[in-house]
Formats: structure tokens, C-alpha cells, sequence
């Protein structure tokens, strides 16, 4: 969901950054001026969302009302890209395993039917759905899952 700024202003770009393995929440402000920017890392759960300020020049003022509404973005953002992290810790090790292992989520079709038999032997079937959604975007029966179907389902798992 896209929230007006407060400002027209200012504005919120989502960039993913491969080097850092994280989105980036850029807040630009007059003229696509560059002045904060949060890290959000989505796939090493020990790795923790950082704020950055820019320089942009000497003296920067951003209103206080933009600065909440920024803020609000980023945390929803990291409830969004980081709710598997919210996962019981061994389901957490297997979604990161899964990911590190398939390339942040990427089995061909060929392949789901042999690392579905795998999983079922390691994780419990009450916990198969879930880890395969946050593990490679899939149900249990092969199909691809929306990111927004992949949020509910493990939204509805951590009760958040």
C-alpha cells in the first residue's frame, strides 16, 4: 500500500541492493535530492535494518511530519520484508538454508518434487507450508505464490 507524503515534496523509492542483500528505503526530497536511507536486509536474520543519513549539503531541514511518515514506511517495510525472520529459530535456519541453497528462492519445476521429499523428512508437516512459502515462494503443491499470499500465510503463522 502507497501512503501519500505528508509533503509532495518528498517521496519514498524501494530499491533492492544485491551487494548488501537488502532493500533500500531511499527518502528523496526536493529536486530527487537524496536525504535518508534504510537497509533492510531480507536474507541473513542476523543482519538488523540500519538507518543512514545523507549529506546533502550544509544544512538540511526536513519536516518533523515527513520524518514520522518515513519512519512509519520503513517499519512497515520491515515487518513486511522480514516477517519469516519472526518464524520459530529452526524454521528461520531452514527458510535461510533454503534461500542460500536456491538462490533467494529459484527450483525449477523438475527439482520441487525431490526437495519437497527432503523437507518433509526435516520439518514438520503443520510447518511445511509456511517454510516453503518464506523459503521459495511456493505451496506444497508446486504452485508459485504472490509475495502478498507468501506475507498472509506467514503472518498468520507468527500472529503478527
Amino acid at each position: 500500500m502507497t501512503v501519500p507524503s505528508p509533503d509532495p515534496f518528498y517521496k519514498v523509492a524501494e530499491v533492492y541492493s544485491p551487494s548488501e542483500d537488502a532493500w533500500q528505503l531511499e527518502l528523496r526530497g526536493p529536486q530527487n535530492q537524496l536525504l535518508m536511507v534504510a537497509l533492510i536486509p531480507d536474507e541473513d536474520p542476523s543482519e538488523e535494518p540500519t538507518l543512514h543519513y545523507a549529506s546533502p549539503g550544509p544544512h538540511t531541514v526536513v519536516p518533523y511530519d515527513v520524518v514520522r511518515w518515513y519512519v512509519d514506511r520503513v517499519d512497515e517495510a520491515i515487518r513486511e520484508i522480514r516477517a519469516w525472520m519472526r518464524l520459530r529459530p529452526e524454521l528461520v535456519a531452514t527458510v535461510h538454508r533454503l534461500q542460500q541453497e536456491h538462490y533467494g528462492g529459484w527450483i525449477d519445476d523438475a527439482g520441487f518434487p525431490a526437495l519437497l521429499a527432503g523437507l518433509r523428512t526435516a520439518v514438520p508437516e503443520a510447518d511445511l507450508a509456511v517454510v516453503l512459502a518464506a523459503g521459495l515462494g511456493r505451496a506444497p503443491d508446486g504452485t508459485e505464490l504472490s509475495p502478498a499470499e507468501v506475507l498472509a500465510l506467514v503472518l498468520a503463522v507468527t500472529g503478527d
